[in-house]
């Protein structure tokens, strides 16, 4: 009787190709396994500006990009356009895309509540930059911010100062939006002082924009309501410049002294030209290379500190080239923005 062996022989070419293919997948298995670790392992950082029009926030971003960069973290930028809205948008898009520690200037304090609640639900660490949070917010990781209360107190002392070196105690201020927390604390510590020294404060003007033309707007009209005003306090970089170009247009460059914090290549010119006094520099770089440091320790289990308050020194015309001023503006503004 004849035996078929049809699918015996149609089967033994398929035995050494079964085989080879169980030898490639468990060849390929330990590939295709460490893909996922691969990808969890890696850190990323997002940052949030409230605006990226702005260099100061521009600055903070060159500062979370470079130790993000150092410390082997991935990085991804959003602007939240000056809205509350669109901020939380933009954590949630972080969240989407497997973001897992965020840098954040806010775009003010009392828009930080609903971002905490949301990160805490997810487990990601948040530091804040310039802006802190609403005041009483505990779940964060930290807020990396200027010594705004201190710098207040000492940049009115100064601001008083020349004012009555120029024969007046009137002073006027232009003021960062007095939602922020770090706005409130430089204008606590200005009030405190102007009433210990025997200054009066006879105007404040808030920003909308912090624009260079809404400044000299403001600082002229400060100066044609109150003539007798011999300083201004600007509580930002561009108040100053702003300041400076009504007192240059108006020809009494140096009879009205202007004093700001912050500190950019426009500011330490006007500086060194005498057109202004005083800056009080603040960090940009250095508040966001501190954030991010912050967030890195908080995802790798090292210590943290909650509320990082950084000190602004006063540089002047006489001191801006010592070798600790130019330490301290080199973590203000990056290389590209201008020289120091």
């Amino acid at each position: 009787m004849f035996k078929d062996n049809s699918s015996t022989l149609d089967n033994a070419p398929v035995r050494p190709l079964k085989r080879a293919l169980a030898a490639s997948i468990l060849v390929l298995l330990p590939v295709i396994a460490s893909q996922p670790v691969v990808a969890a392992d890696k850190q990323t950082v997002a940052y949030i500006a409230p605006s990226l029009d702005i260099s100061y926030w521009q600055w903070v971003a060159y500062g979370v990009k470079q130790r993000a960069k150092e410390l082997g973290m991935d990085y991804v930028e959003f602007t939240s356009e000056n809205s509350p809205a669109k901020q939380m948008d933009n954590v949630r898009t972080a969240m989407t895309r497997g973001v897992t520690a965020i840098v954040m200037g806010p775009v003010s304090s009392t828009s930080t509540p609903p971002v905490l609640r949301l990160l805490k639900s997810k487990s990601v660490p948040i530091a804040f930059t310039g802006i802190g949070p609403q005041a009483g917010e505990t779940d964060f990781t930290s807020a990396v911010t200027a010594n705004n209360y201190d710098t207040g107190k000492a940049q009115g002392t100064y601001v008083c100062k020349l004012a009555k070196d120029r024969g007046s105690n009137k002073v006027a201020m232009l003021s960062l939006p007095q939602d922020r927390e770090n706005a409130q604390k430089y204008m606590k510590g200005a009030q405190e002082s102007f009433k210990a020294d025997g200054c009066d404060l006879v105007q404040v003007l808030e920003t909308h924009g912090l624009t260079v033309n809404e400044a000299v707007q403001q600082a002229n009209d400060v100066l044609t309501a109150h003539p007798d005003v011999k300083a201004i306090y600007g509580m930002y970089d561009e108040a100053a410049t702003g300041a400076a170009k009504a007192l240059q247009t108006r020809g009494i460059v140096g009879k009205v002294a202007v004093v700001t914090a912050d500190g950019s290549p426009t500011t330490i010119k006007l500086l060194r030209d005498g057109t202004i006094q005083g800056i009080f520099l603040q960090e940009a770089v250095g508040q966001g290379i501190d954030a991010t440091t912050q967030v890195y320790n908080a995802l790798n289990h090292k210590p943290t500190t909650q509320q990082l308050a950084l000190k602004e020194p006063l540089v002047t015309k006489e001191t801006i080239d010592h070798p600790e001023a130019q330490a301290t503006v080199k973590r203000v503004y990056p290389p590209s923005a201008g020289s120091y």
